[in-house]
């Protein structure tokens, strides 16, 4: 898998996936080009690094280290793992990509890609 730090713009809808069809995203526009989600492989949450919070600072009794701007215990991510094509013909191309949802600021962004 190749990786990335693209930001996409996400279309969300109702997808199948591992539990049966759930919302997601359904549709994606990366680097100009327009990916309909087929599948979702997988989908999972997570936090942020919750030991660089000034609370597990504080607790530690490590008040030196500034821990760093935007650490914070509640930063999560959610990651959807998607097999998507471009394309509406039977012979479209195809990969696996992850697209993350930031909750702190509402964006989304492709991390990583298999075609």
């Amino acid at each position: 898998m190749r990786r990335y730090d693209d930001p996409v713009e996400v279309r969300r809808g109702m997808v199948d996936g591992p539990g049966g069809a759930q919302e997601g995203p359904e549709q994606f526009l990366w680097r100009g080009r327009l990916w309909k989600v087929c599948d979702v492989v997988a989908h999972w949450v997570e936090t942020g690094p919750w030991w660089q919070s000034a609370g597990a600072h504080a607790v530690l009794g490590s008040d030196h280290a500034t821990p760093p701007a935007g650490a914070d215990l509640l930063a999560e991510r959610e990651v959807w793992r998607v097999e998507a094509a471009r394309g509406i013909s039977a012979a479209r191309t195809g990969g696996v990509f992850d697209l993350v949802y930031d909750w702190a600021d509402g964006s989304w962004q492709l991390t990583r890609c298999e075609d």
